[in-house]
């Protein structure tokens, strides 16, 4: 995040690149402007940059935003930017934004006679020197002095940014080139271990759902630099403490529990023999035990920070391995974003509240109380029973 004040230098957080973080985040405790924090104050925050071969990505995530003293608040407020070649697709997410004491439902929207707020920023230019793209998820702007800050100031909270250089003009070089016939391009004999996957099968044991329930943003992470594998398996998706995460898919979970990486952790078969990954749970549903049969779009868990992701913001790390590629172990893992662009959000759940458990990790003498947790669901008194969608 940045406060950008006219005639000073920008005040905000560290700024993270691709070229020097190779995808590991960064984290950063509350953050306040002034020293005070009567202009800007916030918890934690976080920002991620991967630069991989075909692709680039950044994100940012930021909770417990307060600014002009709780005259704009929201929870939390995330932002990604990803692009390859000549295109990027940008988003960004603001959970409970109050302006002014009124919830904010539009996307933009005056702030008295000194100033204007925007959710979700963002602009595309591109030229002989590359493409750019940026998104900033909430945005203000001063039209007037305001808080002890001149007229001009601009204050952006979940932003990020990329630039990808023009590409080189293509190189014809002798042999089969895409489009020939089958049997004249070469053959790879060698599995890929060890390396990002270039494939995304299809995956035919549908419907499937998105994995989490409510608003939330995600990042490609896929493939960058990872501490504790080779590179990055899966992608990270945003949300608040205590979302609902739901199967993608009809199927078995296993492997339910805890380790020293992915915290609160299970694994979901679907009925095609497709796996996918959850980890960093906050606990998980009362109806999720190893061998338990679930349906597409069931609650299994609550997100979290747990594993080797406490203290950094709450999300969900998500993997998929398509069934045609476990052979190759864990490295069967394939980029799930364009999965998770595809899968169906869902709009309600069946039933307010849901229980949840958590293991002890070892060394802790006694896991969380279970408890009833309030997830939310539609008020269909608000639209009448025809406004109720499953």
């Amino acid at each position: 995040m940045r406060v950008l004040v006219p005639g000073s230098p920008p005040t905000g957080t560290s700024v993270v690149t691709g070229a020097l973080s190779g995808g590991k985040p960064a984290v950063e405790a509350a953050f306040a402007f002034p020293e005070n924090g009567l202009v800007v104050h916030t918890g934690q925050a976080r920002a991620v940059a991967a630069n991989v071969k075909t692709s680039v990505s950044a994100a940012s995530s930021v909770g417990r935003i307060s600014i002009f003293d709780g005259e704009i608040t929201a929870r939390t407020v995330n932002g990604s930017v990803r692009g390859g070649a000549t295109t990027a697709d940008f988003r960004g997410t603001v959970v409970d934004l109050r302006a002014l004491g009124k919830r904010v439902a539009k996307r933009s929207i005056a702030l008295g006679h000194w100033g204007m707020l925007t959710v979700r920023r963002s602009g595309v230019a591109s030229g002989s020197l590359g493409y750019h793209s940026f998104v900033t998820a909430l945005d203000i702007r001063l039209t007037a002095a305001h808080g002890g800050l001149p007229a001009g100031t601009e204050i952006q909270i979940g932003h990020a940014d990329l630039s990808l250089p023009s590409a080189p003009a293509p190189r014809l070089t002798p042999g089969p080139l895409p489009g020939d016939r089958p049997q004249l391009l070469p053959k790879v004999t060698e599995p890929l271990i060890g390396v990002p996957q270039i494939v995304t099968p299809p995956l035919d044991a549908g419907p499937y759902m998105f994995p989490v329930f409510g608003p939330s943003s995600f990042v490609d992470t896929y493939g960058a630099d990872s501490a504790e594998a080779n590179y990055y398996h899966g992608d990270d998706i945003f949300g608040e403490l205590g979302q609902p995460l739901l199967a993608v898919a009809g199927g078995t979970v296993f492997s339910v529990g805890w380790n020293r990486t992915g915290g609160n952790r299970l694994w979901l078969r679907d009925h095609q023999g497709n796996l996918f990954y959850y980890a960093h749970l906050a606990a998980f549903s009362t109806s999720v035990r190893n061998g338990a049969r679930v349906k597409a779009g069931e609650v299994v868990g609550f997100m979290g920070n747990t594993g080797d992701a406490q203290g950094a913001v709450t999300h969900l790390h998500f993997e998929v391995h398509p069934v045609s590629l476990i052979y190759l172990g864990y490295d069967g893992a394939v980029d799930p974003t364009t999965y998770l662009q595809s899968w169906r959000r869902l709009r309600n759940l069946p039933f307010p509240l849901a229980t949840g458990w958590a293991p002890s990790p070892p060394g802790v003498v006694r896991a969380p109380e279970p408890g009833a947790l309030l997830i939310g669901a539609t008020d269909i008194a608000s639209g009448g029973l025809g406004a109720a969608k499953p």
